[in-house]
């Protein structure tokens, strides 16, 4: 019903900067939720950002001051700009939409940060 593609991820080196996007396609509730997730190799999900139909943001404390969630309700997207990465920030990066009755998740995108 709910599909979500993302797209923007890549190798780059510590202090550098990506811009990761979401497109969400399909039959989409209008009051939702968008936010990032990671992943990293032996650890859990953890949320790096979301943000609300409204415009409210979260982040979670490591990347605050350094990424900025943004949205476009009109397109369904959602972009992620991540500035002064550290190889900490290595991760498989995972576009979520949530709504009262669903909950969708994008396959993942590859943000690998060299130092």
């Amino acid at each position: 019903q709910v599909q979500l593609v993302e797209s923007g991820g890549g190798l780059v080196q510590a202090g550098g900067s990506l811009r990761l996007s979401c497109a969400a396609s399909g039959s989409i509730f209008s009051s939702n939720d968008m936010g990032w997730y990671r992943q990293a190799p032996g650890k859990e999900r953890e949320l790096v950002a979301e943000v609300t139909t409204g415009g409210r943001t979260n982040y979670a404390d490591s990347v605050k001051g350094r990424f900025t969630i943004s949205r476009d309700n009109a397109k369904n997207t959602a972009l992620l700009q991540m500035n002064s990465l550290k190889p900490e920030d290595t991760a498989v990066y995972y576009c979520n939409l949530r709504t009262r009755w669903e909950n969708y998740w994008g396959q993942g995108t590859q943000v690998t940060v060299s130092s």
